[in-house]
């Protein structure tokens, strides 16, 4: 018999979903820009029913990180940041 706790440790996690805002604002650039990278398909994005964009953060901080295309230290610092927005620009 499963056990209800076992159902729910074997559902997925929801990722929490961020604006171009929250993610412009850790990459220190302009959310406009964030929405230039969706478009180009640099960072995945997917839309609301009202057509918004948003951002899963396991993405966003993964990119932070250095995973994936852009290589930033695990603690990223103001240079670091800036190194992920150039690249991800590009």
């Amino acid at each position: 018999m499963i056990m209800a706790d076992e159902i729910v440790a074997r559902a997925p996690q929801r990722d929490r979903l961020l604006t171009p805002g929250e993610v412009a604002a850790l990459f220190r650039v302009d959310p406009k820009t964030v929405t230039r990278w969706a478009s180009a398909g640099r960072i995945g994005s997917i839309r609301t029913p009202g057509g918004h964009r948003r951002f899963r953060e396991s993405e966003v901080r993964a990119l932070l990180r250095g995973e994936g295309d852009v290589l930033v230290p695990a603690q990223p610092t103001a240079n670091a940041v800036d190194l992920a927005a150039r690249r991800l620009s590009r």
